[in-house]
């Protein structure tokens, strides 16, 4: 893959990689809030499996000691003399790539894992 080619698919997978964190952070908050609030989307069956899935498989691989896929394909895709990434991805990998101990992360992807899982019970799918 020509460089150029190469960055253009790592800005795509940097893209779903924030998406997919805004999704999970957001339904983090959002559940207990609409269901306090009558919001009946909180409820809706497909749409918390999709974030109790998105949430175990990060919790999964950090159990596993992996990094998140996407960010082994990103690194892929960057780290091997494609030159410097463009100022904006430099900025988006500095808000979501803290330089902290993995075990710092592991315990909190499996504590909000823990949680998601508690909204189950706490905020009850609609069947």
């Amino acid at each position: 893959m020509s460089a150029p080619a190469a960055l253009v698919a790592a800005e795509a997978v940097l893209a779903l990689h924030v998406a997919i964190i805004a999704f999970n952070v957001f339904g983090l908050v959002v559940i207990p809030i609409g269901a306090w609030r009558g919001w009946r989307f909180v409820r809706v069956t497909w749409w918390r499996m999709l974030h109790l899935g998105a949430m175990a498989t990060v919790a999964v691989q950090a159990l596993l000691g992996r990094a998140c896929f996407l960010t082994l394909w990103q690194d892929a895709l960057t780290g091997h003399g494609h030159g410097e990434p463009p100022l904006i991805m430099r900025w988006v990998d500095q808000a979501i790539f803290w330089p902290l101990p993995m075990w710092f992360f592991t315990g909190l992807y499996v504590a909000l894992c823990v949680y998601v899982v508690a909204l189950l019970w706490w905020v009850p799918l609609r069947w």
